[in-house]
């Protein structure tokens, strides 16, 4: 049975847990006997694993092959909910013996084909022997072409030389690496980034660094093989894991990562029963006390049980995870009643832009003039009016008396506008004007210009051009709300969304700067900021083109990594210290109007540890559109994407 279920209808898949198994031809027995002690589905071997085709006699009746007995053992729902197929460990697609290498390249092929039958979700490849697997990916790779739905999970290792997790022995060494990743890195490679390839990591006792494990969050595992011996003995005599490990079991379960136990070298007495943390019924004492593996499965799910549940804007959220999506075009489109919506439930937003207003008020009036001055404020891009209402409501809290200019150039938001004025009786306050602010001829100049025309980047939604418009009807020693603001990228491995962008199979799509809630990607290295804007500007050349050049160091622990591109994020001041933003060192809490920006690389950029990664990002402006053109020159040139904006831009 599940290990259980978070709040909200969280149904991640990782609420079930597996068990692996040896051959065993009676599959309904082995499945009873594994269900009834808690496990959710088997990965088990398909074929017996004394079969070698060499050794079978052409034309004979033992040519039959000896598979799990009939698939008509299981139900199809069974095979395909309940099974994962465990191609024969033996096999060496690289084996210098051509028997072996023949043999094995047979069995894989028929074990997938037999398991494809089955509709089976998955099979787990075995790791790669020798010091290369070029043949044997290149035989993954021919199956994958063919392939139905089904995944293959490659079986990697957990492990990494560094001096946390491996003493340098090279007999450690695996496929000629000492890192895994880097042999991963090479099979999908030669498998060109297949999106039915996946990852199976194996926990051991010991674990490479924080920054090496993080690694592996932004790539496509799909399940965690932990091994009896990587559990500890606590003082009843029950198996426990230490932190670091209760910590990457966490990880796991936040990502859809399902666990699966295998017995290891140790296995611990289990003799005394269930843990009391169980989340289980135990309906049959006797069948389940018995399961060798159980103890470890009830403190699997005591882990997951004692999960904080997922906070509401992470339930909100929860269909947007790694889910790309095109960035508004605020001047080229009108914006629609739902999106409106959307942004507008956002109160830890609007509840910052009244702080920043307050002050500013206060700034401009002082206490004893509050009853004789007026301040004209005016909200450019004003949209349904929540910039409107929070401006009124900090007039009503320092007891200044405002003037509000409400400037939309949607007709359907201004429709909506003038309700809001006549429900709220704000028409001695409030004046409604239906003009795009860039060509409206303001009767007077504002003491404060408010708006809220920021993207994911900061200036990717025009709010420089479109406040450079409206800048001339704000005075001499005005406000502007936000008063700066500032662009930030950082390097990630975020396979899953390289993936999503290359089954487009255009450069389109990968000269496409997308909005996501980054979810299943690894950042590894701090962001650092891109451009710069500052309102009022008051230069005589001013000029929103730019240009920078940014030098990246990935940690040495982390080991190689895989770029797939960059995620950008922004960080405004409102006024003076009221901010507003998403840059995750110092992002508002709370706060859900914007995700991240992730601008992909056509060619994905392998790092070796302590190689900089140098990067450049333009913002160009033409005549009628605004665009970013980006590049990779360190560890070795990429092109120049999205040049002259052929492929993605904001229409001014």
């Amino acid at each position: 049975m599940p290990l259980g279920q978070r709040t909200a209808g969280d149904k991640s898949e990782s609420r079930y847990c597996g068990v692996e198994t040896d051959f065993n031809e009676d599959m309904p027995r082995l499945l009873d006997f594994n269900f009834s002690a808690g496990f959710d589905f088997l990965l088990t071997p398909l074929m017996n694993p004394t079969y070698r085709p060499s050794l079978v006699a052409t034309g004979s009746e033992a040519a039959v092959l000896p598979f799990a007995g009939s698939d008509l053992v299981l139900s199809p729902a069974q095979w395909s909910s309940h099974v994962v197929g465990k191609i024969s460990s033996w096999i060496d697609l690289d084996s210098e013996d051509e028997v072996l290498r023949q043999d094995s390249e047979t069995v894989l092929r028929q074990e997938i084909a037999w398991a494809s039958h089955l509709s089976l979700q998955a099979c787990l490849l075995p790791s790669p022997r020798g010091t290369s697997c070029g043949n044997y990916a290149r035989c993954v790779n021919q199956i994958l072409q063919g392939l139905n739905n089904m995944q293959l999970w490659l079986r990697v290792p957990l492990e990494k030389s560094d001096d946390d997790a491996m003493d340098g022995n090279s007999d450690q060494a695996i496929g000629g690496y000492t890192d895994t990743w880097q042999w991963w890195n090479s099979f999908r490679l030669l498998c060109e980034h297949h999106s039915q390839l996946s990852i199976a990591l194996d926990v051991m006792s010991s674990l490479p660094s924080g920054n090496s494990l993080g690694r592996w969050f932004g790539e496509p595992v799909r399940a965690a093989i932990i091994h009896t011996n990587a559990f500890l003995t606590n003082a009843r005599g029950y198996p426990c894991l230490s932190k670091r490990h209760q910590k990457l079991i966490a990880g796991f379960f936040n990502h859809s990562i399902q666990v699966i136990v295998v017995s290891g070298n140790e296995v611990h007495n289990t003799s005394m029963g269930t843990l009391e943390c169980s989340n289980h019924t135990n309906e049959n004492s006797d069948d389940t006390s018995r399961h060798p593996l159980r103890s470890y499965l009830d403190y699997v799910g005591y882990l997951y049980q004692r999960m904080d549940p997922l906070p509401e804007q992470e339930r909100f959220e929860l269909g947007y995870r790694d889910f790309l999506q095109s960035p508004l075009q605020p001047l080229m489109d009108n914006l629609e009643a739902q999106t409106y919506e959307t942004f507008e439930k956002d109160t830890v937003k609007y509840s910052q832009y009244q702080r920043a207003v307050c002050k500013a008020l206060m700034d401009r009036v002082p206490d004893e003039k509050a009853s004789s001055i007026t301040t004209v404020l005016m909200v450019v891009g004003a949209g349904r009016g929540p910039l409107v209402r929070a401006s009124l409501q900090a007039a009503e809290e320092t007891g200044r008396k405002l003037k509000v200019y409400a400037v939309e150039k949607n007709p359907n938001a201004v429709v909506t506008l003038h309700s809001l004025v006549k429900l709220e009786g704000w028409e001695n306050v409030v004046t409604i004007v239906s003009c795009d602010m860039r060509s409206w001829n303001a009767p007077e100049k504002a003491d404060i210009l408010v708006s809220e025309l920021l993207g994911s980047f900061g200036d990717n939604e025009l709010s420089p051009e479109c406040l450079d418009g409206a800048q001339r009807f704000l005075k001499e020693d005005g406000i502007s709300i936000p008063s700066s603001y500032t662009s930030y990228i950082q390097p990630v491995t975020a396979s899953k969304l390289y993936n999503d962008v290359k089954s487009h199979k255009d450069l389109l799509h990968f000269e496409t700067a997308y909005v996501v809630k980054l979810h299943s990607v690894a950042k590894l290295s701090p962001s650092q900021p891109v451009f710069t804007f500052t309102h009022p500007d008051h230069s005589t050349k001013k000029s929103n083109q730019r240009y920078t050049k940014l030098r990246f160091e990935i940690p040495r622990d982390t080991g190689s990594a895989m770029v797939h591109g960059f995620a950008g994020y922004f960080d405004a001041t409102l006024y003076k210290d009221v901010h507003l933003g998403i840059e995750p060192s110092t992002a508002t809490p709370n706060m859900f109007s914007w995700f991240a920006i992730f601008f992909p690389l056509r060619t994905p950029v392998c790092l070796q540890p302590g190689s900089p990664l140098e990067v450049h990002f333009w913002r160009c402006c033409g005549s009628t559109k605004v665009w970013y053109e980006w590049c990779v020159t360190s560890p070795y040139p990429s092109p120049i994407h999205n040049c002259n904006g052929r492929s993605y831009w904001v229409g001014l």
